[in-house]
């Protein structure tokens, strides 16, 4: 009987590994079911871009695995039995075996601070972008954005960009421009300054309320809509199968991104708590998710067949960050993530993001 890999997710990391552990194994006795609940490809460095009006394009699953051998199922995940080594999904056939899982589902929005459930808006997912999106077609007034990463960042000064009749701030718990050198933080500021965004640092949320939100200090920042970036966390599936996570709930794995506690099982991208060059946990974002989902391909075909995969090296190389759609930033890193003085900014930058996200996605048709 052949084996049977199923790959949970169809992200960066869960289209690579399943196309990847496809074409290593193509001469062998197995089998690869990727599960999705959307039968198209989510570009989700781009969700900003949807969130202010500007969706990009969504290319069909089925294309980008036509000729692959790979197996599709467009359903959403609801639980997986461990002890069984079956994954239950929403629609018939509502239970799949597996011999091999590679979990591969991404993150979602942290928002375990009180109101952030009920009252901020996300860019986390496709839907989430899609209702923000129709929120602020027709906004005017005032709109907040808590948390400063890149995805705060990028949120934010491109619905400034999109919407100039909303007054736009963006709200962090610590400095602005934290993993940036200090050039890059200068041009950040004078960026947001341009897009008539109003930073406020060093000011945590205590809770999001239906006008806005109540920061730790005391102080009250009123908004006709709050947009939360403060934070991913992975799914509650891994914890609620009995895999051993980590604090964010992703999948606690060893330098083979094997899981720690079920060594049928592999995990990728955002789900997975692997570890960079310096031992510290990497950063989600699709600069590790791509890079690792090829290598859990490699590491599941080696261990499928007998053999044992060399351990995962992954080397971070920039930030990039889109300031609307004609500017950016992109700071150069070492490859523990550290920022070096290299920098790139204003249109050659959003060009050059522009290049590596279509070359992403190019990559991924392979």
């Amino acid at each position: 009987m052949a084996h049977h890999i199923v790959v949970l997710g169809a992200g960066y990391a869960g289209l690579s590994a399943a196309k990847g552990v496809a074409r290593r194994l193509r001469r062998a006795p197995a089998r690869v079911t990727l599960v999705n609940a959307a039968g198209h490809f989510v570009e989700r460095v781009r969700l900003h871009q949807l969130a202010a009006g500007r969706p990009p394009k969504e290319p069909p699953l089925r294309d980008l695995l036509a000729g692959t051998g790979v197996g599709l199922r467009v359903a959403r995940v609801t639980a997986v039995d461990a002890a069984a080594r079956t994954v239950r999904l929403d629609s018939a056939p509502h239970v799949i075996p597996y011999d091999t899982l590679v979990y591969a589902l991404g993150s979602e929005a942290d928002t375990t601070v009180p109101g952030a459930a009920t009252h901020a808006s996300t860019v986390a997912t496709h839907r989430d972008a899609v209702r923000l999106r129709e929120r602020t077609a027709a906004a005017r007034g005032s709109l907040v954005v808590a948390g400063a990463g890149l995805t705060g960042i990028e949120t934010a000064t491109e619905l400034a960009e999109a919407h100039p009749g909303l007054h736009v701030r963006l709200v962090t718990a610590g400095a602005l421009g934290a993993g940036l050198a200090e050039r890059g933080r200068r041009y950040l500021r004078d960026a947001l300054r341009r897009h008539g965004v109003a930073p406020r640092e060093h000011s945590p949320v205590a809770e999001v309320t239906p006008d806005g939100l109540l920061l730790a200090c005391g102080d009250e920042i009123p908004a006709g809509t709050v947009v939360w970036t403060a934070g991913f966390r992975a799914p509650d599936l891994a914890r609620a199968a009995g895999f051993a996570v980590d604090v964010h709930g992703r999948l606690a794995v060893d330098a083979t991104l094997r899981s720690l506690s079920h060594p049928e099982v592999f995990a990728a991208g955002d789900a997975a708590a692997a570890t960079g060059p310096d031992g510290a946990p990497c950063r989600m974002s699709c600069q590790t998710g791509l890079p690792m989902g090829a290598y859990v391909a490699r590491a599941v075909a080696a261990t499928v067949t007998g053999r044992v995969p060399p351990p995962l090296r992954l080397r971070h190389v920039w930030r990039n960050i889109s300031l609307g759609r004609d500017d950016g930033l992109t700071q150069f890193t070492r490859a523990d993530d550290h920022p070096v003085a290299a920098l790139l900014t204003g249109r050659p930058s959003a060009h050059f993001k522009e290049a590596v996200t279509r070359g992403t996605v190019l990559a991924l048709r392979r």
